[in-house]
């Protein structure tokens, strides 16, 4: 079966440079940004991110003041077109399976991957498992 993919949420007060104080501390310990995506909601900056050494990279953040909350994530495999993702969470739906954060990774060629984090992994894993990457 499909190792989970990990990400890591920083959650913090908004503030011009929180993004440039959190991609500058990861700099700092030698640890490579693979994804990021941040939102500011409200006065409350939320980044989703992914990065070559996790563990490395929790310390280092946690270190730093930072509040950073690492969770598993399941790549999945969907076609690229309108409704696919909406089926995709259907299914998590009437399967009873919260999702807790949704991210289309990548898109080409007629596919697109999304990363989804829910905190029933293992009935997740079964439930998309024909669609899993990684």
């Amino acid at each position: 079966m499909s190792t989970p993919w990990k990400q890591i949420s920083v959650v913090g007060e908004a503030s011009p440079g929180f993004i440039t104080e959190l991609v500058e501390t990861l700099a700092g310990h030698h640890i490579n940004i693979e994804t990021l995506d941040s939102d500011t909601l409200g006065g409350t900056v939320v980044a989703l991110l992914t990065v070559d050494r996790y563990n490395d990279a929790i310390r280092a953040l946690t270190a730093a003041g930072f509040s950073a909350v690492g969770e598993d994530a399941l790549l999945v495999r969907v076609e690229d077109h309108p409704g696919a993702l909406a089926a995709l969470a259907r299914r998590f739906y009437e399967a009873d399976i919260p999702l807790l954060s949704v991210r289309i990774v990548r898109r080409a060629e007629g596919w697109g991957v999304v990363a989804l984090s829910t905190p029933r992994t293992e009935e997740a894993l079964a439930l998309v498992g024909e669609s899993l990457i990684g």
